[in-house]
């Protein structure tokens, strides 16, 4: 099967052509005839699998050669980033066909897209601020067609829900609803239950990392965590590194010392700006930075082909999270690794991802490395206030060889 099969309209058809998609992906080779009929369709379907387009093409399919003055197709994502990547694939896939998309989003300036709004065919949206736009009255959908879900349960995970229920409200009853999510919780069974008619259901394997990754678990103590994901990155072959870490605070820190240590990286977190984080995503997409140190909020939103690595400096707090997580490397018919630090509290989440792969993960350690290596001690601090170790950034230079070989 190739692209032609889909007698997409000779402009969508260019667009393929000119972004080089070759072969359908078995989520696009599913999911578009359905999608084509005007079905509704609950795709399930893990993260890199192709599904961007498997719904992008047949809405400019679609709306081909017709306007109304307000938008037509309406697709929901749960980050900023995700929303970014799916205005700028369907710019790249609709170049020829002459419809306007937008993305919608929190952290920038609202005038701009109010503006972008009133020529848009497609909008791209994070809830919060389109029912910001719904409130001011500057988005019409009374004559939209087809609403997407994307991502559906990380919406459900970071509280999104209501905010979707909301926006429904707000819409056509009659229209083509498709909903794509990498697992399938009982709350977005329930969504789905409540607004698709009669769904054609396109599953793509099952709840699991692309089989073009390989995993590895290192055990280390925390304090040394640093120190061996250094060790690492100097005797690993990288091209692109992608490192995830449970907090803000920890991923700017992180940040830092992989910039002292020498290495061209940048940091993905919640506290930066818009301008700061798409500053961030360009560079390491471009290859500017090397490593980019994020966040969960990042997990879906990275749309780079050719990440070697995907590193767990903190294991993620869920199996779910896990794949979605290293889903940024392998992905199309790319090969990538995934490389989790852990530590003894870590046994519990380790054995859920075990069950979630479908076999034990490999357990590695480093030849030369010092797991014995005690924990930093404040020289000046009385024995009994002693701190469990210093920050970087007291470390001095002449040691920092020897600390973080």
């Amino acid at each position: 099967m190739n692209f032609e099969s889909f007698n997409f309209h000779p402009a969508v058809a260019a667009g393929v052509l000119e972004a080089g998609y070759g072969v359908p992906t078995p989520i696009q080779a599913q999911a578009i005839p359905p999608v084509q009929k005007g079905c509704d369709v609950m795709g399930i379907a893990q993260t890199g699998t192709g599904k961007t387009a498997a719904f992008v093409l047949p809405i400019l399919n679609r709306l081909m050669g017709n306007k109304c003055g307000c938008p037509r197709a309406l697709i929901l994502a749960p980050t900023r980033e995700l929303a970014e990547q799916i205005h700028q694939d369907i710019e790249i896939l609709g170049r020829k066909t002459r419809l306007k998309s937008v993305a919608v989003y929190g952290g920038v300036g609202i005038n701009p897209q109010i503006k972008k709004l009133k020529r848009a065919d497609i909008v791209v949206a994070c809830p919060g601020r389109l029912l910001d736009h719904i409130g001011r009255r500057t988005a019409d959908f009374s004559k939209l067609e087809v609403l997407v879900i994307d991502e559906a349960d990380q919406l459900f995970d970071m509280g999104f829900l209501p905010d979707i229920r909301r926006i429904l409200t707000h819409l056509p009853r009659v229209r083509q609803t498709l909903l794509f999510s990498a697992t399938m919780p009982t709350e977005i069974r329930h969504l789905a239950k409540d607004i698709l008619g009669k769904p054609v259901t396109v599953q793509i394997g099952t709840t699991a990392p692309a089989d073009t990754v390989s995993h590895a678990l290192y055990p280390v103590a925390q304090h040394l965590k640093t120190a061996l994901l250094l060790n690492l990155l100097g005797t690993t072959p990288i091209r692109s590194v992608l490192v995830f870490t449970r907090t803000k605070h920890r991923a700017k820190s992180l940040g830092k010392k992989l910039s002292v240590a020498g290495y061209r990286s940048a940091t993905l977190q919640g506290n930066l700006s818009q301008g700061k984080r798409q500053a961030a995503l360009d560079g390491f997409r471009d290859g500017t930075f090397q490593i980019l140190v994020a966040t969960d909020i990042a997990a879906r939103g990275i749309d780079v082909t050719r990440i070697s690595h995907v590193i767990n400096y903190d294991i993620p707090s869920t199996p779910e999270a896990y794949i979605h997580r290293i889903g940024r490397t392998g992905r199309a018919t790319h090969t990538g690794e995934a490389l989790t630090l852990i530590t003894g509290d870590d046994r519990k989440m380790v054995h859920a991802i075990n069950r979630i792969i479908g076999s034990k993960i490999e357990q590695r350690t480093l030849s030369a490395f010092d797991y014995k290596a005690p924990a930093f001690i404040h020289k000046n601090t009385p024995q009994g206030q002693r701190k469990p170790y210093r920050k970087f950034s007291e470390v001095k230079k002449s040691e920092r060889k020897r600390l973080y070989p």
